[in-house]
This record gives structure tokens, C-alpha cells and sequence, in this order.
């Protein structure tokens, strides 16, 4: 059999529902430790522009600390450079990753044809291939359960995802048993970014449970629709998709402060 034949996986890292960081952003933090620029990294490892940002902002959502120091534009299509974070991140993926090599090479002389009967090939492939699916949030923040208020139907759950900044979530009470939600316990916020309304001004006056104040990180502007990053916190942020006529109203360039605001019933979240 030729090495090319031989069974091989794909490693993945990911808390709870958030998206998956896989070999892929693992090569893009290698580049941008090694180029120190966002753009160079990208034209290295053939992503866009825009894809790596996204990528960064990602990984650095994921982890508790950021593993990536970044700024948008610049003549140098944003300044990167990796944390000591970042770099035992690296570290331990690659071991992970030469352990994985040697388990699925376990995993193929066990498997033969299927052997014990109760899967074929086929559907041992379908169930390998189910753990790449993904959620469709845009926005995933880590954060620490900091309180449940209990109501008669819903619950109130608070969760701290950077110094300073929380995010409140309304789920039914069967939800908090389900996922275990108590004080101290890890979990994922899950925020679609067309559920992120943002505001200027000061004196802001709004039902939303949640505003998180930020300041513009990176803004991409299509068509019709403006994608606006906002930083929240060191290494932490949060995506909204407003109209690009808003974003021009609004004058949403890169540093100008804004305030994020979250309906709590909007906030999904999730534990691993």
C-alpha cells in the first residue's frame, strides 16, 4: 500500500458548539509567527485577506487568552504577531497531531473490513464525517458561568467572557439542567451577527439586556451589507452584520467606539 493510501484524520480543536480550528489555522499561525504580517500569512497559506482576519479573530475567541497580537490594515495589511499563548498552542497541536498519527494507524489494522460487523466502511466514514459539522453563530465567546437566577419557566444565566465584559443569556430552566449551567462551569455563548445591533452616542436607552461597548476593529463592506468587527476586550470580539447604509450613517470606521447590543433570548449557549 502506498503512504498516499494509508487512513489519515484531520485534527480539530473546538469548546462546545464554537467552530473548529484544524491544521488549516494552525499553518496560518505558523506564517504569521514567521512573517509578522496578516496579509503575507494569507498569500502564504492561500487564504484572502478577509479569511485570515476572520481566522485570528476566531482563534482568538477560542482561547482564553489571545494567541494572536493583530491589527487591521496598515501598509503591511495588519501587523500580527503570535503570543507565548500562541506558540504553545502550536507546540501542542503538533504533538497531538504525531499522537493522532500513530492512533489512526491503530485504527486501521483494527478496522480491516469492518470486522466486528456492526459498521461497514461506508457508514464508519459517515460517522467520522459527521464531526465536521459546525454551527452557524457567528460570533462563539468562551466565557465562565458567573450566575443563574432562577425563574418559574426561563432562567437568567451570566456568563463572563473577558475582564469587564459579560454577556446574560435567557434559556428555559430545562436547558440550565441539561447543560449543567452552575457558577464556575465553562460555557460558550453562541451569537449570530445580525442579532448585534450597534449604537453610537452617549445616554444609550434600550431594552436589550446586553451592551457591550467596543471599538471598531475591522470593517468589510459588500454590496448591500457592512460586516463590522468590534474589539470587546484584549484578544476578544464580536462581529455584526448591519446595512452599509448604516455603516456609512453611522460612520463605522476602524477605532471609532461603539456599543453592541444583545437581546438575551438571542444568546444561545453551549458546554462541552
Amino acid at each position: 500500500m502506498a503512504a498516499s493510501d494509508l487512513l489519515n484524520a484531520a485534527l480539530s480543536l473546538r469548546r462546545g458548539e464554537g467552530p473548529r480550528v484544524g491544521a488549516e489555522r494552525i499553518a496560518l499561525l505558523r506564517a504569521l509567527g514567521e512573517l509578522g504580517s496578516i496579509r503575507a500569512a494569507a498569500q502564504h497559506v492561500g487564504l484572502s485577506y478577509k479569511a485570515a482576519w476572520d481566522a485570528v479573530q476566531a482563534l482568538n475567541n477560542l482561547f482564553e487568552t489571545p494567541l494572536v497580537t493583530a491589527q487591521a490594515g496598515g501598509h503591511q495589511g495588519g501587523a500580527a504577531q503570535l503570543t507565548a499563548s500562541g506558540r504553545s498552542v502550536i507546540a501542542a497541536f503538533e504533538r497531538v497531531e504525531a499522537e493522532l498519527g500513530a492512533v489512526m494507524g491503530r485504527l486501521e489494522r483494527g478496522l480491516g473490513a469492518a470486522a466486528d460487523g456492526r459498521h461497514s466502511p461506508g457508514e464508519v466514514g459517515g460517522l467520522i464525517w459527521s464531526l465536521g459539522l459546525r454551527t452557524s453563530a457567528r460570533n462563539a465567546l468562551r466565557g465562565t458561568v458567573t450566575r443563574v437566577t432562577d425563574g418559574a419557566v426561563n432562567a437568567e444565566v451570566g456568563l463572563a467572557v473577558a475582564s469587564g465584559v459579560g454577556i446574560t443569556a435567557i434559556v428555559t430552566r430545562d436547558s440550565v439542567a441539561a447543560l449543567g449551567l452552575s457558577v464556575g462551569r465553562p460555557a460558550i455563548a453562541l451569537i449570530k451577527s445580525s442579532f448585534v445591533i450597534l449604537a453610537r452616542g452617549d445616554g444609550i436607552v434600550t431594552s436589550a439586556r446586553n451592551q457591550v461597548d467596543g471599538v471598531v476593529a475591522a470593517r468589510h463592506d459588500g454590496a448591500v451589507s457592512s460586516e463590522i468587527t468590534l474589539r470587546i476586550a484584549e484578544g476578544k470580539t464580536l462581529t455584526a452584520t448591519v446595512t452599509r447604509a448604516s455603516a456609512e450613517a453611522m460612520a463605522l470606521a476602524e477605532g471609532a467606539p461603539v456599543t453592541a447590543l444583545i437581546k438575551a433570548s438571542h444568546v444561545i449557549l453551549a458546554v462541552e
